[in-house]
């Protein structure tokens, strides 16, 4: 699991915002979960950057001359209560491992104000624990579509889709599957050449 920022000055409250973040240094990468500081792991492993590489690629390919844009870390999401929150009001700010996102009145410099579409979350030993649970509830709470958990060991996708507001039945997805999005209409991959 992430280390909670021990090295941050503590707030009165104990909980930071986005105008905080903005100011600590860039030497290390943060995520804040409604306030919670937590310091990003090391760099990931090989094959975690392999397949994020993959996926990346491919939703780039596929993405090419349409409205909806692929990014990848590091790429900040901010997850606020209303567009109109100031820095001062938004207490959670994630680094999905890749994001897709349709509307583009949610992008700014600063990267994404709102839901992503496609949330996608590589796991690793030091966060497949948040990825699985804060976040999956993070997400589900800010209505994005679809929540990809890819596990690198393992070689499978659990994807959650939104159902009104709640994420319906997770679907398992092994290396010999192909994965279909309903949140973009059309895309199809052959998970066997995300793990070649």
């Amino acid at each position: 699991m992430a280390t909670s920022a021990k090295k941050l000055n503590k707030k009165s409250d104990g909980k930071f915002n986005y105008a905080d973040y903005l100011t600590w240094s860039d030497d290390e990468r943060w995520e804040l979960i409604e306030g919670v500081a937590y310091a990003m792991t090391p760099a990931p492993s090989t094959e975690h950057q392999g397949i994020s590489f993959k996926l990346s690629g491919i939703l780039y390919d596929f993405l090419k001359d349409k409205q909806c844009k692929a990014f990848a870390a590091p790429f900040d999401v901010r997850l606020a209560e209303s567009k109109d929150d100031a820095d001062e009001e938004i207490e959670t700010v994630v680094q999905p491992d890749i994001v897709v996102i349709c509307d583009q009145n949610k992008l700014d410099k600063r990267g994404c104000l709102g839901a992503p579409d496609i949330t996608v979350e590589i796991l690793s030993p030091s966060t497949s624990y948040k990825d699985q649970t804060e976040k999956l509830l993070l997400y589900e709470k800010h209505d994005v579509k679809e929540y990809w958990i890819v596990n690198p060991d393992a070689k499978y996708v659990m994807i959650y889709r939104l159902e009104g507001v709640k994420y319906g039945k997770p679907e398992y997805l092994t290396e010999n599957d192909i994965l279909e999005s309903r949140a973009l209409e059309g895309l199809k991959i052959d998970l066997s050449e995300v793990w070649a």
